[in-house]
């Protein structure tokens, strides 16, 4: 059994990630804003993150095995973590994303060691107070957040690789590190009657309707990951595994728009469109530039992905039919 603080997770794959804690025996607190309540009969610690005051305050006595931050958007929020958690916890898992890759374009699936952290100018002077700019710059705040936390890390990137030596504890220590640190780059989520994005409702209210659906020209396939999945890799990050630096978190087997497509359309009818553009604004989920992920690390550190295959079907019924499987 492990105390484990989750911060944010009141949504999505964060409330599964939630109860898979919950259910597999460990003492979980949850750390947010107060706008949504913890679960029943699950502590929950009210601040504002960006508060590095209330934070300490509130954590004051306070410390746990494992933090896993689902909400960590800019350097800032990050530094703040260093700081307030350098001596209450040993391993800090960050949630992060695909669209760190946002500046490669490569056909092959893209590896960790593709963006190296240390080189990664951190600006904590730009306009991340700012809820447009933030979400305008959801990738490159990532980015740097991940950099943050890599240079408390000070093993580099990849310290825990398959062929790793030492304990984590070990290697943070040696670095000088306040705790051990992980990041997941999650792929784009499937799935879920809770799914709030809205991606998938845009695709099948213009299938319903037979209305065009804007692609580039070249579209690129991509990787994704389904909801219950990236819930119980998330788990197993923050308490099955002992791993440092980013790994890559998707299901095997890239998807396509019209893999997509073809799903919804044989879920609600209607006839897929699509119109190719060379210019402006495209649908989600589709891609002028590759930068699929490769989950090789993961896999090599004893993660068992599933394939999208087996889960496509169940995704996009959830989601449509707004009912959970």
């Amino acid at each position: 059994m492990k105390d484990v603080l989750v911060i944010g997770g009141n949504r999505y794959f964060g409330k599964r990630l939630i109860a898979l804690l919950k259910e597999s025996g460990h003492r979980v607190v949850i750390l947010n804003r107060g706008s949504s309540d913890a679960p029943d009969g699950m502590e929950q610690l009210v601040a504002d993150r960006d508060d590095e005051a209330a934070l300490e305050s509130v954590l004051a006595g306070r410390s746990f095995d494992v933090v896993v931050d689902q909400v960590c958007y800019t350097p800032r929020q990050a530094e703040i973590a260093r700081r307030v958690f350098a001596a209450r916890t040993r391993r800090y898992v960050m949630t992060s994303t695909v669209e760190v890759y946002a500046y490669e374009d490569s056909a092959a699936p893209v590896a960790e060691s593709a963006l190296d952290l240390g080189t990664v100018v951190v600006d904590t002077g730009l306009a991340w107070d700012d809820p447009e700019f933030r979400e305008a710059h959801y990738g490159e705040g990532k980015r740097q957040a991940e950099a943050v936390f890599a240079g408390a890390d000070g093993a580099g990137p990849l310290s825990a690789g398959a062929g790793g030596t030492g304990s984590p504890s070990e290697r943070a220590d040696a670095a000088g590190s306040p705790f051990a640190w992980a990041s997941v780059r999650v792929a784009h989520v499937l799935g879920g009657a809770d799914d709030f994005t809205g991606r998938l409702d845009h695709y099948a209210r213009r299938i319903r309707a037979g209305e065009p659906i804007a692609v580039p020209v070249v579209n690129r396939p991509a990787t994704y990951v389904y909801v219950e999945e990236i819930a119980a890799f998330l788990a197993w990050a923050a308490v099955g595994s002992d791993f440092t630096g980013p790994v890559n978190a998707h299901s095997h087997g890239p998807l396509t728009t019209a893999e997509i497509c073809a799903e919804i359309e044989r879920r609600v009818g209607g006839r897929t469109v699509f119109q190719e553009v060379e210019v402006g604004e495209i649908s989600p989920f589709s891609f002028a530039r590759s930068y699929g992920m490769d989950n090789s690390r993961a896999v090599a550190l004893g993660y068992p992905f599933s394939h999208s295959s087996s889960w496509l079907a169940d995704a996009v019924a959830e989601t449509i039919d707004g009912v959970a499987r």
